[in-house]
């Protein structure tokens, strides 16, 4: 079957009609409550490209997603964002005559929205943008009434008549959303230790085989993209779970083995400094030489020499 190509939502006003909505309004910012929206016309699943932020608080989301190439089913209370240009799957549901309706709200904002102001640029460090679905925030109850209360608090706002402060009340509104946001998530990557542990072993293993290997010299160092894929992780995700339980990202814990196998081979074998290298995948030895010394304090050699 030949693959569609995605649907693309240029604005929310767009968005409003695929859903069956009345017209925002605001036409660069709407929040919309997931029980009166309908489903699109179309009976395939659908790809979809929106060109503005969604962060979207679902209850009983009947449906399955797809991102990439897996699919997830959500039934409790989650919180997913998406940034401009991803690729967002839309699926069949599931069991829709006996699953409770689909509650939660769902906030558009468009870049336009954000211009001249701080967050149209300090919107990018919020790297859970970059997550994947299945990689979305689970809220307690708590949690969950903290952000309805602030969603509420911005369509209140664009309802009321729109003046010269409140571009400004929105967006402080929408930081206090995102600050909880980075909160939470922290709370999650910190709650699921036997889950982020089995991540921690895998990250272990994976690596374990990659510095094993005979490929490094063809390959050269794996990537965090790499790492991040065999742990079906987004890399933004896995890099800042990593630096929550450990305080080294996945960049660092790459590195982390390399001098680990580094500095095994230089104490225990009698290779040159240029042949282990080229076994760790460095196309020139200098440049082995120098991440060395700024990790260690010692040149290879220097290293090498505090073994005799």
């Amino acid at each position: 079957m030949k693959k569609s190509q995605p649907l693309r939502i240029k604005t929310i006003s767009e968005f409003h009609a695929l859903r069956h909505l009345p017209k925002p309004a605001h036409p660069l910012i709407s929040v919309i409550r997931l029980d009166e929206t309908h489903a699109a016309a179309e009976e395939d699943p659908v790809n979809i490209v929106f060109d503005f932020y969604i962060i979207a608080l679902k209850r009983n989301f009947n449906v399955k997603f797809r991102y990439g190439q897996q699919q997830y089913d959500f039934n409790e209370g989650v919180l997913c964002f998406m940034s401009p240009g991803q690729v967002f799957g839309v699926g069949e549901t599931t069991d829709a005559n006996d699953a409770p309706r689909v509650s939660g709200w769902m906030l558009c904002i468009h870049p336009d929205f954000l211009w001249h102001t701080p967050l149209a640029t300090n919107i990018r460090k919020y790297e859970f943008f970059d997550y994947a679905v299945h990689e979305a925030l689970f809220l307690s109850d708590k949690e969950e009434n903290t952000l309805i209360g602030i969603m509420e608090n911005i369509q209140q706002e664009y309802l009321t008549n729109i003046d010269k402060f409140s571009q400004h009340i929105i967006i402080a509104q929408l930081e206090v959303l995102l600050n909880y946001a980075d909160r939470f998530y922290n709370r999650q990557f910190l709650t699921r230790k036997i889950a982020n542990h089995r991540i921690l072993d895998s990250l272990e293993a994976i690596l374990e085989e990659y510095f094993n290997s005979d490929q490094l010299p063809q390959k050269g160092l794996p990537g965090v993209k790499e790492i991040a894929a065999k742990l079906n992780l987004s890399p933004n995700y896995l890099s800042t779970l990593l630096k929550v339980m450990t305080g080294r990202n996945t960049q660092q814990h790459i590195q982390d083995k390399m001098m680990e196998k580094a500095k095994e081979k230089i104490s225990s074998t009698t290779l040159s400094v240029s042949e282990i290298a080229y076994e760790l995948g460095f196309d020139h030895p200098q440049s082995f030489s120098r991440l060395f010394k700024s990790r260690t304090g010692l040149s290879p050699l220097e290293f090498r020499a505090s073994f005799r």
